[in-house]
């Protein structure tokens, strides 16, 4: 019994610190693309970052969900925002709207492609591609 709880113990480490690689590897991705001010799908997502199944997009969320706790403890507008779902229209999927809501920066229905999911993610994207974005405001060429 001993020897498969410090197994147990041993895989959540190793997935903890994955997560957390994957995390890092993911704001460096957005923060690039943010000069370019592209936005980008989930699924582009954890192709450009070679996320392994299963459970690819799954994999990307939780890594923008630890993002975007970052963004909110250091009270940056979230990067998170960059990464849409083509099945919303170009919004990020309810996820993103939960973790903000949770992080206390959203008070609009998650599940509703709304005006006010519309209105927040527009700020939330502009903010993050101010931010990141090219210090002189001129996109690279």
């Amino acid at each position: 019994m001993t020897a498969t709880a410090w197994e147990t113990a041993a895989a959540t480490t190793l997935e903890d610190h994955t997560s957390e690689t994957l995390a890092r590897r993911l704001r460096a991705h957005l923060q690039a693309l943010a000069a370019l001010r592209l936005p980008i799908t989930y699924q582009e997502a954890a192709k450009a970052l070679l996320v392994s199944p299963p459970n690819t997009i799954h994999q990307v969320a939780e890594a923008l969900e630890q993002i975007m706790a970052e963004d909110a403890a250091a009270d940056r507008p979230f990067i998170s925002a960059m990464v849409i779902s083509r099945m919303r229209g170009g919004l990020p999927a309810p996820g993103f709207f939960d973790c903000a809501a949770r992080l206390g920066r959203f008070a609009g229905d998650a599940t509703c492609v709304d005006a006010d999911a519309w209105a927040y993610h527009e700020v939330e994207i502009n903010a993050a591609f101010t931010f990141w974005g090219p210090p002189n405001g001129v996109l690279p060429e």
